[in-house]
């Protein structure tokens, strides 16, 4: 019975830690031109199982000139 308990808990709290969302850390640097449809980027993203990492960056190819 106490065999049978302690498996009961161990599943649980492994379902438990497999339903959490593990943390993760979202970094982005938006320099582009708003006016810019199309603007160069550059994004990456990194999993390492407990921590995630994703990185965006943009820029404007041309520089803005206004009319």
């Amino acid at each position: 019975m106490r065999n049978r308990r302690i498996v009961l808990v161990t599943g649980s709290l492994l379902l438990l830690a497999l339903a959490a969302r593990h943390p993760s850390a979202d970094i982005r640097v938006l320099t582009h031109d708003t006016a810019d449809r199309a603007p160069h980027r550059v994004q990456a993203a990194v999993d390492l199982g407990l921590v995630a990492v994703s990185v965006l960056y943009t820029w404007t190819g041309k520089p803005f000139l206004p009319r």
